[in-house]
């Protein structure tokens, strides 16, 4: 029977189906689509060249990539809505998706002007969607970073990620780097391999695998450690309800990206006003006392992150495939000369 292709994917391939037109001639092009340039090399879309092609909005869409309850999301971030209408003297308006592709899709197509992403989502984002990412959640020591962890049933037997073989194992969305691609990658190493020694069930969100395995629809999920504790703030999760069994090294929780062909002017202020926001209270204490977006720079704060989406690929993952870590590093970290 042959292999369905996910949302994503199928996103992908539609997405690179444009009319040769549409395409740029560049000197240097890197990882990223026909449709952008990066003679600068810094592996992010260069404002278009010709200038008739910048765009300058009198009102401004924000989307992001739905990781948790979406009416929990929008209403968080109510605040930096209405902040961001105050500072740039423009309408501002929430776009609510139900899908990471959606998300994307919808930068891609000019409908949306900046947006908020998951970890995973951001180089598929940079490369097919021209986003350029330009801030992410932290505070006065620098970004906000989160962990991979997998986490069972308090009560259940398994201590280690060998003893989930043939178990019921929930992965988020096939773009989360912590609710697939990092699984991809490290767990092999772990005695654990995807698709192999367990069958991928995709629960769509982190809160639908964390809540699944407390009720017993999985016997393990791998979410990102931010969005537990988020859970744990509400109330939805109690801490004696589960366990850790893995725990990954830190990657940069997220970003904010704006589209490549804004004008200049309206790009300096939406980078200007985001860095000026300072989060409410209800959002410092989601963001474990973070409360405040901090300058980001694409090409190194991603780095560990374009890695383990290559070293995914190289196992199997074609999902993950060009999202700018050079290969000779990739096979270097993953053994494959």
């Amino acid at each position: 029977m042959p292999r369905m292709k996910t949302p994503l994917l199928v996103a992908a391939l539609t997405l690179a189906c444009l009319p040769v037109w549409s395409q740029q001639t560049c000197k240097h092009r890197g990882d990223l689509d026909n449709l952008y340039c990066d003679d600068d090399r810094d592996l992010v879309a260069d404002a278009p060249a010709d200038t008739s092609k910048l765009r300058n909005p009198p009102s401004l869409l924000l989307s992001y990539s739905p990781q948790e309850d979406t009416a929990t999301y929008e209403k968080l971030w109510a605040p930096y809505i209405e902040h961001m209408a105050q500072c740039s003297g423009r309408k501002v308006r929430f776009f609510q998706v139900h899908s990471s592709a959606a998300a994307v899709e919808a930068f891609r197509s000019g409908r949306i002007q900046f947006s908020m992403l998951a970890t995973g989502d951001t180089p598929f984002a940079v490369r097919v969607a021209g986003a350029v990412p330009y801030a992410g959640i932290g505070g006065v020591n620098g970004l906000l970073r989160y962990h991979v962890v997998v986490l069972v049933k308090n009560e259940s037997p398994y201590r280690k990620l060998a003893d989930l073989i043939g178990k019921r194992v929930a992965h988020t969305a096939p773009s989360s780097l912590s609710g697939n691609m990092a699984p991809r990658a490290l767990f092999p190493a772990e005695g654990l391999t995807p698709d192999k020694d367990y069958k991928v069930i995709y629960s769509g969100k982190h809160d639908n695998s964390i809540t699944g395995v407390l009720r017993g629809d999985y016997d393990a999920a791998a979410v990102a450690d931010d969005v537990l504790d988020r859970l744990l703030t509400r109330g939805v999760v109690k801490p004696n309800e589960y366990r850790i069994i893995y725990k990954s090294a830190p990657f940069p929780s997220g970003s904010m990206v704006l589209a490549h062909d804004l004008a200049p002017a309206l790009a300096k202020t939406v980078r200007e006003c985001t860095l000026s926001y300072r989060f409410s209270p209800e959002l410092t204490r989601a963001f474990q006392g973070s409360d405040r977006y901090v300058p980001m720079n694409y090409q190194q704060d991603f780095e560990a992150v374009r890695l383990v989406a290559n070293k995914a690929a190289l196992n199997g993952d074609e999902r993950s495939v060009g999202t700018g870590v050079p290969r000779k590093a990739v096979e270097k970290l993953t053994g494959k000369q």
